[in-house]
């Protein structure tokens, strides 16, 4: 049985679960659908009830009957790397690569039915709100008065972008800034703006979460860092990740969230204050982990690896029709 990684080229997270399913001896096929009609090739057939189908990756045919699980990682745009790309040829290979993807009984770390809702950052703050993680107060309008109003209540804000995602070429991470008391919000009018509290922070939590394991790193925030450097992306770093403890009700809500979010893998961000309260910043449903395993050592490529290979129990989320959660 093959694993399927779904990812760009050059994905040096995704090297490091390779590296681990190649030690095990388990076979390992990685394709970027942007690469199909360009040394990617894909058929499937369905016949008197049964059905049938094959990827063809640098020469290497591999049957879609006999995939184990996918790993959707970062994967490019299908064909967007074409002789000839459009709009149309992306849609019809995205149709036709998931759709015969989505026959098979493999495993998925995501689905990517899955994936796309968990990326809405509304839904996830409100699924981390019902399944008990503390978030911290949250705005997002269109609405200039709105936001006045907020900040009037809420007189240390951050801004951050609802999506992540910068919309120029090549993409660009947005950080997240502090709002100035003097901001006068008229710009909101113009595009969603998502407003939080500010949570004085005495560390940065990522909890990495792989089926039911649960591996966190705890970032000291620096005592003689500026205010304005909120995101830890782009904060000065005076110390590595190390590895955490994950309180009991942290790892309960958690697990909670990825089974009602019908999610094999998680990258929780957490802001712990001084009294030791992890607040819920979001949940990146492909967020990197390099960084992490690089600091602290923790096994995170080993444990995906044993996820996709099928080792031990492989979790009940993401199996093939495990899809009850409600949207």
């Amino acid at each position: 049985m093959t694993v399927l990684i779904l990812t760009s080229e050059e994905d040096v997270t995704a090297d490091m679960v390779v590296l681990r399913l190649g030690e095990a001896g388990v076979p390992v096929v990685r394709l970027d659908p942007a690469d199909l009609t360009q040394g990617v090739a894909l058929s499937g057939e369905y016949l008197q009830g049964d059905r049938r189908g094959h990827l063809s990756v640098g020469g290497r045919l591999v049957s879609m009957n006999g995939l184990r699980s996918v790993w959707v990682r970062r994967p490019g745009a299908p064909a967007s790397r074409a002789a000839q790309p459009s709009a149309w040829l992306t849609e019809e290979s995205s149709q036709a690569l998931y759709g015969m993807l989505r026959c098979t009984d493999a495993r998925w770390m995501n689905h990517p039915d899955a994936a796309v809702r968990a990326r809405h950052k509304p839904w996830q703050l409100h699924l981390a709100q019902r399944c008990g993680l503390p978030v911290p107060a949250t705005l997002i309008t269109t609405f200039p008065q709105a936001a006045r109003e907020f900040a009037e209540r809420f007189p240390d804000l951050v801004v951050k972008p609802v999506s992540g995602a910068h919309p120029q070429e090549p993409p660009r991470a947005v950080p997240t800034s502090r709002v100035a008391p003097d901001t006068d919000f008229a710009a909101v009018a113009f595009g969603p703006t998502l407003l939080q509290r500010r949570i004085t922070k005495r560390a940065d939590i990522r909890l990495t979460v792989v089926g039911d394991t649960l591996l966190a790193a705890r970032k000291p925030a620096d005592p003689d860092a500026h205010p304005d450097d909120v995101d830890v992306r782009f904060a000065p770093s005076v110390s590595p990740w190390l590895p955490a403890e994950v309180p009991p009700r942290v790892a309960e809500a958690v697990l909670r969230y990825l089974t009602e979010a019908e999610l094999a893998y998680g990258a929780f961000d957490f802001a712990e204050d001084a009294d030791g309260i992890w607040w819920f910043l979001e949940c990146n449903q492909s967020g990197q982990f390099g960084f992490v395993e690089m600091d602290t050592g923790q096994p995170i490529a080993a444990t995906i690896a044993d996820w996709l290979a099928g080792k031990g129990d492989p979790g009940r989320r993401c199996a093939q029709g495990d899809r009850s959660a409600a949207s």
